[in-house]
C-alpha cells in the first residue's frame, strides 16, 4: 500500500508557524486536510500593542489633563 501523493511540505507549516508568531498569536492550532489545505487557528484574541498604547495614552492624559 503507498502513501499515495504528498500534498504539503513541512515548510509550509513551518512558514505558516512563523507567520502567526511573527503576527503576535499566542495560542494557535494547525490543521491540515487530505487536500494538503493547512488552516492555522488561534485559540483566542491575544491584547495587542494598541491595547495597551490606547491605556497609556489615557494615562497621559488623565495626568496633563487632556482627557
Amino acid at each position: 500500500m503507498s502513501r499515495g501523493g504528498q500534498t504539503f511540505k513541512q515548510r509550509d507549516v513551518t512558514r505558516a508557524i512563523r507567520a502567526a508568531v511573527k503576527a503576535g498569536v499566542k495560542d494557535w492550532r494547525v490543521e491540515i486536510d487530505k487536500s494538503g489545505k493547512i488552516i492555522l487557528t488561534a485559540a483566542e484574541a491575544s491584547p495587542s500593542l494598541s491595547d495597551d498604547l490606547d491605556r497609556e495614552l489615557a494615562d497621559f492624559q488623565a495626568r496633563h489633563g487632556q482627557g
